[in-house]
């Protein structure tokens, strides 16, 4: 579906009105979501996918999924969150997983961003500089 500039610049507009503080207010999406499916505007099927996209990378970009072959003890998890909240300057929710799969090290991904310190990553990587 294609999407008109004036339908995208309605939705990024909405999206604004739903930040508090540099922070998604939740309430605020709910009620601008319900007003667009109430009120059915012109193209508001395109609005409102453009808008949950817009809603979707906010949210993508206030979380960190942290991958590690073992469990991190709560000093680490802790030093973890609080050293990605200050690169990226914003409070950061984290999710912790465990992947044997890794066999050691950890891989972090915060929104688009993904850094790889896995020893799988580090022997792929060697195994294709060898080939």
């Amino acid at each position: 579906m294609k999407i008109s500039k004036e339908v995208r610049r309605t939705a990024r507009q909405l999206f604004r009105v739903c930040l508090v503080n540099g922070k998604l207010d939740e309430s605020r999406v709910r009620l601008v979501v319900n007003q667009i499916t109430t009120s059915k505007p012109r193209g508001y099927l395109a609005m409102l996918d453009s808008f949950a996209g817009l809603v979707r990378h906010e949210v993508e970009s206030q979380r960190a999924v942290v991958e590690s072959a073992t469990f991190l003890t709560d000093d680490i998890q802790s030093n973890l969150k609080a050293s990605l909240s200050e690169k990226y300057g914003r409070e950061l929710t984290l999710e912790f997983h465990i992947k044997p799969e890794l066999l050691g090290g950890i891989r972090v991904k915060v929104g688009s961003d993904v850094w790889d310190g896995s020893v799988k990553a580090r022997l792929e990587a060697l195994k294709a500089s060898l080939s």
